[in-house]
């Protein structure tokens, strides 16, 4: 069994002293084999807010979790400064958090895959392209059967209210058809700083097997949205003929996080 959380919006610049101390302690207690951070790692994009980022994912690598995937979110783009934007819009990202914009993870129990879904012509939606999905059915259909396959993209491909859907992935629809035929288990993302569970199967119901979509909140911002407050996503991952994945969501209670919900995934 692979442990894994999952932080999103953290929007460095916002987040909160008291609730980053809560999580690093929480890592240095419980740990995890893998930490996937799912985009909005900055509020705007700036070196001094990726710094503080990259030292910050790098504690919790040395409190207990030694492996980590990124992606990059719609703010970690420059908003205010357009030559940036136009010309050299992933260079602090790139500088703090490596080359690769679509990284990927791969064990014994799974295979993670990250996917860029941000363009600095768009202010925050998500697109999926033709050639992307190409990429994603490929790398599905070379991995070994058994193992738990998981995307990874900042957007989400479900939305669990109506006021949501315009903040849907262009192309998920397509997408999600071509990756449910070549085995994908479950999506994984952020943005909208809601958190939530999803068999994706109720959206889209051409799908021909279940995908899961897990959502996570933000992690640290002092940007949470309505009553939800900060949180993120713990999954303990069980490979095999009969796959399951166990997703906990732990939210801030005070001072620290504790266990808030738990969905037992199938398929």
């Amino acid at each position: 069994m692979t442990t894994i959380v999952q932080i999103s919006d953290t929007h460095f610049g916002t987040e909160q002293p008291h609730v980053v101390y809560a999580l690093e302690e929480h890592v240095r207690a419980h740990g995890a084999d893998l930490l996937i951070v799912s985009g909005d790692i900055t509020q705007r994009a700036r070196a001094g807010q990726f710094a503080a980022a990259q030292e910050f994912v790098e504690r919790l690598q040395a409190l207990g979790i030694p492996q980590t995937l990124v992606i990059p979110g719609n703010h970690d783009i420059p908003l205010y400064n357009l030559f940036a934007r136009a010309f050299t819009p992933y260079r602090n990202y790139r500088r703090h958090f490596g080359e690769d914009l679509e990284p990927t993870f791969e064990s014994d129990d799974m295979l993670v895959i990250g996917l860029n879904t941000t363009h600095p012509r768009r202010h925050k939606d998500g697109v999926v392209t033709a050639a992307q999905v190409e990429a994603v059915s490929r790398r599905l259909k070379s991995c070994a059967p058994g193992k738990v396959r998981i995307l990874v993209a900042h957007q989400p491909f479900g939305a669990m209210v109506q006021s949501d859907l315009s903040n849907l992935q262009h192309g998920a629809e397509a997408a999600l058809n071509c990756w449910a035929d070549d085995g994908l288990d479950l999506v994984m993302g952020g943005h909208i700083h809601l958190p939530y569970v999803l068999p994706l199967s109720k959206q889209y119901g051409g799908l021909s097997r279940e995908i899961w979509m897990v959502q996570a909140g933000t992690a640290l911002s002092s940007r949470v949205r309505g009553t939800s407050p900060n949180s993120f996503n713990r999954l303990k991952v069980q490979p095999g003929a009969e796959k399951k994945v166990c997703v906990e969501r732990w939210d801030l209670l005070e001072d620290h996080f504790a266990p808030a919900s738990h969905f037992n995934l199938h398929w």
